[in-house]
């Protein structure tokens, strides 16, 4: 998937210089020669790296939804944009769903048309967070290092299971950002950068 994603962008990005493209090629020094095709092993091991980010993901996801308060969860940016209950719920959510184009079943009951909105409870959906994490990472952790490779032709023709947990990951990652700006315009510091600036009040913030 990633690899149809970013032969996308890179054509986007080639046709933004096409002009300007015409003028450099007669300015440009000789191109190198074309490097040869890498043919060693990858040493980037991507299993235990998932695994790493997604256990990271669901700390920083209940700790930033035990943070906001309670009567906060029903706060929404904008109409029509998801509330933090949504959010939250949206990233469980995920966390069944994506796993599930690899084969791996959503828990008895689980309906992805509604589960955005089926509680505000904040002990349920930090519960639900906690589940869906959990069930994310034993999805990872029973694959083995050839599954990852394994072609996954419905997301395209050169797709394999590995981009379906490199998109897990990243959806992680893309909404815990989302996270942290509801928080935030709600007066929430992120837990761990409320620790890091206990320990250091000129640490960065995230």
């Amino acid at each position: 998937m990633r690899r149809l994603i970013l032969a996308g962008v890179a054509g986007c990005l080639m046709a933004g210089v096409a002009v300007t493209g015409a003028v450099a090629q007669q300015m440009a020094p000789a191109a190198p020669a074309a490097q040869a095709t890498d043919k060693t092993p990858p040493s980037y091991d991507m299993k235990p790296q998932a695994i790493l980010d997604l256990q990271e993901m669901q700390k920083k996801f209940t700790a930033l939804a035990e943070a906001i308060p309670a009567d906060k969860y029903a706060w929404r940016p904008s109409p029509g944009v998801r509330t933090v209950s949504e959010l939250f719920l949206h990233v469980a959510g995920a966390n069944y769903g994506i796993p599930n184009l690899l084969g791996v079943p959503a828990p008895a009951g689980f309906d992805g048309k509604t589960y955005e909105k089926s509680t505000t409870d904040k002990t349920k959906i930090i519960e639900e967070l906690n589940k869906s994490f959990a069930s994310a990472i034993g999805a990872v952790q029973s694959m083995s290092n050839a599954d990852f490779a394994k072609p996954e032709k419905k997301l395209g023709p050169d797709a394999n299971d590995g981009d379906v947990v490199y998109l897990l990951v990243v959806h992680a990652h893309e909404q815990l950002g989302h996270a942290i700006i509801y928080a935030r315009s709600n007066g929430v510091v992120p837990p761990w950068t409320a620790a890091a600036l206990k320990k250091d009040p000129k640490a960065g913030q995230e």
